[in-house]
């Protein structure tokens, strides 16, 4: 190693941490500058979004949601060192406090990126640590649920939580074969949505047999031997041989903000549009930052890779000498419950309204094909609008095969800050076998605008 040699350090080896290393290794030569990647698991650029359906059985192996294994980073001489936990930062040495195994030591950075993503929520409730309780947090826990439902082979599973998480194990389960009972403390699943159209998602559920519990707060757990055999909450004492528990994840901030690197008010790391923190020379991306939303133009914290990914290659591409911004989001999301897929994009009734907007929303039913067509299955869209200017601020959908993917068209809009009457004139491709001659985003357009104007003296 030369003097002139600069040291980069990364903590986490997912989608953001990896691609910040990959992107500054793209332009700067391991002549030019040394990188050392630390993780505190075993995997690495890693699918977690597709636990789910590992665990359902639509993805044979773990290794298939592996997008690099660790030998392909080390061949871009990236240090990437496994087994290896962060556990301080310390600005004024510039160095990084590593612990593996029994050894903790230091070691020293330049520049440094903040990777180590989300926190999952955990209740804090009596029998939380019995066997059989299983988070899906990581490519690890994914592989110890599935080895759990092999061995075990479980009848009766309680999911915890109905948000995105929650409602994919809920399917995942009921394709395995178990009775699935999914709680939740607020009235309704999928609390990103409006309760008209959270409902639907609830009817959806019930149609598949899962036994849907709202309003139901946990309390504990009970166990036998160490293993869980029941869920206690306000309304009842449920049966389980296996509990899943979906309730979210926080940015995973505390290490930044132990070092004094600024933490917003959503938690997570504060950063710049070229993912700088605070701090000189050190960036942050993926879950564990806070990220700007372009409709609300509010600092806010959501947990996907999508923007994992363009965060992270933005950073990489700052620290090798390039320009790269990540701008903001939006909010849209897709998930699947079986047959039935939901889609999200923008703010619900009640952002808008806390944003300060004056708010008009409208839901229309079409198909997904012409009506003609076989196949042609229900949609239901839901546009939501400022009451004065037209201007979209929202937009949901339910349905089935075919539906959620159109939410795209309308996160374009919303990213272009289109009024629903512009869209009325949008290009949008038509085949009977994939939509009919009015697509249902057009047609939500279409009866927003007609409604919006009979509201206007």
């Amino acid at each position: 190693m030369t003097a002139s040699l600069e040291r980069l350090v990364v903590i986490g080896c997912d989608a953001a941490g990896m691609s910040a290393a990959s992107q500054a290794r793209r332009r700067r030569p391991a002549a030019d500058l040394r990188i050392v990647a630390f993780e505190k698991g075993q995997h690495v650029s890693y699918s977690a979004c597709g636990i789910p359906y590992l665990v359902a059985g639509d993805v044979s192996t773990p290794d298939d949601l592996v997008a690099r294994t660790p030998e392909e980073f080390r061949k871009l001489d990236i240090d990437l060192r496994l087994g290896c936990e962060v556990v301080g930062i310390s600005l004024p040495s510039r160095s990084v406090t590593v612990r593996s195994g029994e050894r903790t030591y230091d070691e020293p950075f330049d520049q440094l990126v903040i990777a180590t993503g989300g926190v999952p929520a955990r209740p804090d409730v009596p029998g939380a640590d019995a066997d059989g309780i299983h988070g899906v947090q990581t490519l690890e826990d994914g592989i110890r649920l599935l080895s759990f439902l092999e061995d075990r082979a479980p009848k009766r599973a309680v999911v915890v939580g109905a948000g995105y998480i929650g409602l994919e194990m809920a399917e995942a389960m009921i394709r395995r074969g178990l009775e699935v009972t999914l709680i939740d403390a607020a009235d309704q699943p999928m609390r990103t949505l409006d309760p008209d159209m959270a409902g639907l998602v609830a009817n959806a559920l019930r149609d598949l047999g899962v036994d849907l519990r709202l309003s139901c707060r946990l309390s504990g757990f009970s166990s036998d031997a160490g293993r869980v055999t029941a869920v206690r909450t306000d309304a009842g004492t449920l049966s389980a041989d296996v509990v899943i528990l979906g309730l979210g994840t926080k940015p995973n901030s505390a290490l930044a903000a132990d070092a004094g690197i600024a933490v917003g008010a959503s938690g997570g790391i504060v950063v710049d549009r070229r993912q700088r923190t605070s701090a000189e020379g050190v960036w942050a991306a993926g879950d564990c930052v806070e990220v700007h939303h372009l409709i609300s133009q509010r600092p806010t914290a959501i947990a996907l890779g999508t923007h994992a990914n363009k965060q992270g290659r933005a950073a990489g591409i700052n620290i090798g000498g390039g320009y790269a911004t990540f701008p903001g989001v939006v909010g849209t999301a897709v998930s699947k419950i079986c047959s039935h897929e939901v889609a999200r994009t923008g703010l619900t009734t009640a952002e808008a309204l806390g944003a300060g907007f004056e708010v008009f929303s409208a839901v229309t039913e079409s198909t997904t094909r012409a009506g003609y067509f076989p196949g042609a299955l229900p949609i239901t869209t839901k546009l939501i609008a400022e009451r004065t200017t037209g201007r979209l601020l929202g937009a949901q959908i339910v349905g089935q095969e075919g539906a959620a993917k159109r939410i795209d068209a309308l996160a374009v809009a919303l990213w272009h800050g289109m009024t629903v009457e512009e869209m009325t004139g949008l290009d949008l491709s038509y085949a009977p076998p994939f939509a009919p001659v009015w697509d249902p985003v057009l047609i939500a357009a279409r009866k927003t605008a007609e409604q919006l104007a009979r509201l206007r003296p």
